[in-house]
């Protein structure tokens, strides 16, 4: 086991960035720089994955050092089997996300790939994070390498969908802060977000808490009613920030809910699981609706973004009595990677076809198979898992919420099934009208098939998706300690007696 590897996955592409900048002024240097930094902290996270112990209680590869000792805040690191699995997923989208931009991003090359890798730094170190501040510096400082990607690099609208992406996400983490300042207080001044699982808090300033952080976290899942952002962001933001934007940085709302919100006020949250319940349904299903309609591929994307999301906010609300539900919670989290996977998938393959038709209007396409076979076939793939076929990793997460949702309510399971039904519509039906049919667009007819480095992208894409749909073991059994530990926790009051 290497020393302080943690500390090597967080701070190593955040150096490399750093370098990238140095370099700006030869842009295939810059390139060389950011896929080597990327690859080095995936390297160093596959090492975190394989060696983690899923036998296991607790957090591994503790990492704790005195940070400003006035305050009693440390530089305090360590994974479960929640937290994990999410720092490989993070490095692995990273790779692609600067292999996929290495020839097509010719603006800004080297500030380009430097907030990629500097927002790899900054989430891997929001999943690592023990210590409340250090979390909550992690958190807000990945808002700026985004803000500039959408800002910079985004489509003729970037301006307006950079600043309501920031603006939504910080209003919503303030109000995170004012509740660590409390929990802080209650703790015996201290910031270990462990400690906070062990006061005793009274109902109403538990629900005070569950609110603030909910209006942090529910934004970047994002849940309905506060998504609006995201079908505004994406369809602006170059593909490299479509993919970490939906791959990787809605997941640290989901994780939030596990993190912070069940174990610390727990008895808030049993309260109020039927409303997260019923805003998880509307995603669901309505959002679903909504993408059905959508005339850009990237705005259909995003809306169904938003409705797989809601499998887990609806699975980490599932209750069966006074406990959490553990398939609803195992789905989740697997939900969480699968859509990881998937969604990057659909906007590379939204973003290839971009680069040589400079359009995301579905009637702009037409006949691409005929164009562009082995693309068309990735597609395909990627489309299926997209609408939750078995067998690709899409299935998987959504197949274990419905099962929890079965145990707690089977009404939630049939409303919630429906959207195997919505999503293999929005999702097939612009599959069709892109694909197949006659080529009617001159730029359609020009179109070539991908290149080496799409093609490398797409395949690892493609291993990821079939991987956990035929074996989801592989992530489901690095998390299952951890999750019970979680229920076990949850299921204990924390209601003062005081």
């Amino acid at each position: 086991m290497m020393h302080n590897i943690l500390s090597l996955i967080i701070w190593t592409p955040i150096f490399a960035g750093f370098l990238v900048l140095l370099s700006a002024k030869n842009d295939c240097l810059a390139r060389y720089i950011a896929l080597a930094g990327s690859v080095l902290s995936l390297i160093f996270s596959i090492i975190v994955f394989v060696d983690f112990d899923a036998k296991l209680s607790g957090l591994q590869f503790v990492e704790h050092y005195q940070w400003i000792s006035s305050m009693n805040i440390f530089y305090s690191l360590g994974v479960d089997g929640i937290s994990m699995p999410f720092v490989l997923l993070n490095n692995f989208i990273t790779v692609l996300v600067i292999l996929a931009g290495f020839k097509v991003i010719n603006y800004k090359v080297a500030l380009y790939n430097s907030m990629f890798l500097m927002m790899t730094g900054f989430i891997s170190g929001s999943f690592c994070a023990t210590d409340a501040i250090l979390f909550y510096v992690f958190f807000e400082a990945m808002l700026i390498p985004m803000y500039l990607i959408i800002g910079v690099w985004g489509s003729s609208n970037r301006v307006y969908a950079a600043i309501k992406f920031f603006l939504y996400t910080l209003l919503g983490s303030l109000l995170m802060l004012v509740a660590l300042i409390y929990l802080y207080q209650v703790s015996n001044n201290s910031f270990d977000i462990f400690e906070y699982y062990k006061t005793n808090l009274q109902f109403i300033p538990q629900v005070l808490l569950f609110i603030a952080f909910f209006l942090s976290f529910a934004v970047k899942v994002p849940m309905f009613p506060v998504h609006t952002w995201l079908p505004d962001a994406h369809p602006e933001a170059p593909t490299g920030g479509s993919m970490v934007l939906a791959a990787v940085t809605l997941k640290i709302g989901g994780y939030g809910f596990l993190r912070f919100i069940l174990p610390i006020v727990p008895d808030a949250a049993r309260s109020l699981a039927p409303t997260m319940i019923t805003l998880s349904l509307i995603a669901i299903v309505y959002i679903g609706l909504v993408a059905l309609i959508q005339k850009d591929m990237k705005k259909l994307v995003a809306y169904s973004s938003i409705s797989h999301m809601g499998f887990v906010t609806l699975g980490t609300f599932l209750y069966i009595g006074t406990s959490l539900n553990i398939w609803g919670i195992e789905g989740a989290i697997t939900q969480m990677i699968s859509h990881g996977f998937v969604s990057a998938a659909m906007f590379m393959c939204i973003g290839i076809m971009y680069d040589r038709v400079h359009s995301r209007n579905i009637v702009d396409y037409g006949g691409v198979a005929t164009k562009m076979p082995i693309f068309a076939a990735f597609f395909m793939l990627f489309s299926m898992a997209n609408a939750g076929l078995p067998g690709t990793s899409g299935f998987v997460g959504e197949f274990m919420v419905i099962m929890g949702a079965v145990q707690t309510n089977v009404l939630y399971a049939v409303i919630a099934a429906t959207t195997l039904i919505i999503g293999a519509g929005y999702t097939l039906w612009m599959y069709k009208r892109v694909i197949f049919g006659e080529v009617t667009n001159i730029h359609v007819a020009e179109m070539k098939d991908v290149n080496c480095l799409e093609f490398t992208v797409l395949l690892l894409l493609a291993i990821a998706v079939l991987v956990m749909g035929v074996y989801p073991d592989l992530f489901v059994s690095k998390m299952l300690v951890s999750v019970q530990d979680l229920i076990v926790e949850v299921a204990h009051t924390k209601l003062s007696v005081n």
